[in-house]
């Protein structure tokens, strides 16, 4: 089985990708990950990428492509694998084709967790960490036994910046115009699968697998 998960952020997507790829015995690839691997190991990637980071600029798609082509290449995905948070735009959709055909595998599935701008706000914005353990609570969906305070060691519960409104608000509207397009893209290549990202996480990973058949 060889996908990708799109879909906003707040939508599950590292959730249900950790999940699907154990199902699917394959490799869960994030970038984030790659990312990280290329940076703590010194690659000439890495180095590229670090470069760009260290200016404060964002890392170029010329240089996360070459790192995704790379982390393909590995013999672990033979079987297949689970790409979550790649492609982020057509360009990167177009240069993922390539890389795969050049392969000779093909994607069998982009598959869209949808979901509803309000309910990403209320998901994300509701999400209070500690300031001492960073553990992470929401004041909807997993409250601390008492206000503002942490269950497991009474530290201080706070709003991430990035937790708020219209921090989230501003990350939605990038997806829109960024990542949004590429659910065209696959619709047209006819491979687009979508679900509702609504609901329990399990019974959503049980749909995946399902409408995946």
């Amino acid at each position: 089985m060889r996908l990708i998960l799109v879909g906003p952020p707040g939508a599950g997507k590292g959730t249900q990708a950790v999940a699907l790829a154990a199902h699917y015995k394959i490799p869960h690839i994030s970038t984030g990950d790659i990312f990280r691997a290329n940076l703590k190991n010194g690659t000439e990637l890495g180095k590229q990428a670090q470069s760009y980071m260290d200016r404060g600029e964002l890392v170029p798609d010329s240089v996360t492509n070459e790192m995704v082509k790379d982390r393909l290449g590995n013999s672990d995905v033979a079987n297949g694998f689970l790409l979550d948070g790649f492609p982020r735009n057509t360009n990167q959709a177009e240069v993922l084709d390539a890389i795969l055909l050049e392969k000779k595998m093909p994607l069998d599935a982009a598959l869209e967790l949808a979901i509803d701008n309000s309910e990403i706000i209320r998901r994300l914005s509701g999400r209070r960490t500690c300031r001492n353990c960073s553990a992470t609570f929401h004041k909807d969906f997993e409250k601390p036994k008492f206000d503002d305070i942490c269950d497991k060691c009474n530290g201080q519960l706070y709003q991430r910046e990035d937790d708020k409104e219209e921090v989230i608000a501003r990350r939605l509207e990038i997806y829109s115009q960024q990542t949004a397009p590429i659910i065209s893209y696959y619709k047209k290549a006819g491979i687009l699968k979508s679900i509702s990202a609504i609901g329990d996480v399990s019974e959503i990973t049980q749909k995946v697998i399902s409408l995946l058949k």
